[in-house]
């Protein structure tokens, strides 16, 4: 049975009167010695509880997606197909090998063009409208579901002939696919704001980021020997985005958001690829790898220095061609957003907004709108 959706839900919320109903009926008819009989009750009281906590898990979990599916929720999925050597893509890439980015040198060759198919979800959480894909990585050996949706313009015949700008959304950790299109509300909030001419009509995709088993996060970073997932994240997702639909190659053209750990990933994988994305969202970030408990980047100390965003633009040959908008409250997120800011040269530009509220979807959630507005800002309808 789907770990989200309405079926389990239902199940969970029987089996908490049920389970209730049998301490009840049972309770006095324990027989045998003392100890026999505390342990069977105590047994009763305990399923009682487990029923209860399990109810109250599945209904946080469907309201936040946090785990998509089973193996997520018990650390047994594991997407990694292969390791290949990643060879330099990037011009001007601000990390270095062992970084976020791939390092500098002439452009690889491109691989076979990424051909999907594409389904809805079958999340009820998640609006109709939105595709889904399973994509085998051709460049980083990750193979992982890719949800895409696509702007009320797309489809329009007045705009048959043009190339729409991309946002790549990026979840928290641990965090699903469809968390910004089923908690956050992304499409629906912007659908109608792009017919009214206020956002930008982007191409909004939320690739996987739950890569590796065990609770362990790749944090959008290439492990050697480990895992590619920002080779995954920044090369094979917008080819295979390019390969399918109508959307702008131009580095001008494409966006980065994400909040909490995704926040992380949006600031660094921006400041790192340049020549990928123009702007990107942070809400609620770190700089630290190491600020999360189960990443794989935070326990190693060179990889560590180098996916930290602010080192990152110390680091870089040339200041980045990028626009960042984060916010955070004090403690979570602010501080780490104008220590960026104090480090960024033109023609890196950052805006750091405050923010007031928990570290939670809520909060972002009502941020869709002004933070789809400060983005088309940067990349303006055409």
């Amino acid at each position: 049975m789907q770990l989200t959706g309405t079926p389990f839900f239902i199940l969970t919320v029987i089996l908490v009167p049920v389970s209730i109903a049998v301490a009840l009926l049972y309770w006095g008819k324990v027989r045998g010695p003392n100890p026999v009989r505390i342990l069977s009750r105590l047994v009763m009281i305990m399923f009682c509880q487990i029923t209860a906590v399990l109810m109250v898990f599945v209904m946080v979990n469907n309201a936040n997606l946090i785990y998509g599916n089973w193996d997520d929720l018990l650390g047994t999925g594991d997407h990694v197909r292969a390791v290949p050597q990643v060879a330099p893509a990037d011009q001007g890439g601000a990390a270095g090998k062992d970084g976020a980015g791939q390092g500098t040198g002439d452009a690889a060759k491109q691989p076979p063009k990424a051909l999907q198919k594409f389904a809805g979800v079958g999340d009820p959480a998640v609006p109709g409208d939105v595709q889904k894909t399973e994509l085998k990585g051709q460049v980083s050996g990750v193979d992982g579901e890719v949800l895409v949706w696509l702007p009320p313009q797309y489809n329009d015949p007045a705009f048959k002939d043009k190339k729409f700008p991309v946002v790549e959304l990026i979840p928290g950790y641990p965090g699903s696919s469809s968390t910004w299109y089923g908690t956050l509300k992304v499409s629906e909030q912007l659908k109608p704001l792009m017919q009214q001419g206020k956002v930008s009509p982007f191409i909004l995709v939320s690739p996987r980021t739950l890569l590796l088993g065990n609770h362990q996060d790749a944090g959008c970073t290439d492990i050697p020997g480990k895992i590619n997932a920002d080779a995954w994240l920044t090369r094979d997702v917008p080819q295979m985005i390019m390969d399918n639909f109508r959307a702008d190659p131009s580095p001008d053209r494409w966006g980065i958001a994400g909040y909490s750990a995704g926040a992380h990933c949006a600031a660094k994988l921006s400041l790192a690829h340049p020549n990928r994305y123009r702007a990107a969202i942070s809400m609620s970030g770190y700089n630290d790898p190491a600020s999360e408990n189960d990443s794989l980047v935070g326990k190693d100390p060179k990889l560590r220095e180098a996916n930290n965003p602010v080192n990152i633009l110390k680091s870089a040959q040339q200041p980045p061609k990028v626009s960042l908008y984060i916010s955070g409250k004090k403690g979570d997120g602010l501080e780490d957003g104008q220590a960026i800011a104090a480090a960024a040269k033109e023609p890196t530009k950052v805006q750091v907004q405050e923010s007031n509220g928990p570290h939670t979807t809520e909060l972002w959630k009502t941020m869709v709108p002004s933070i789809f507005e400060w983005m088309t800002s940067v990349i303006p309808p055409q």
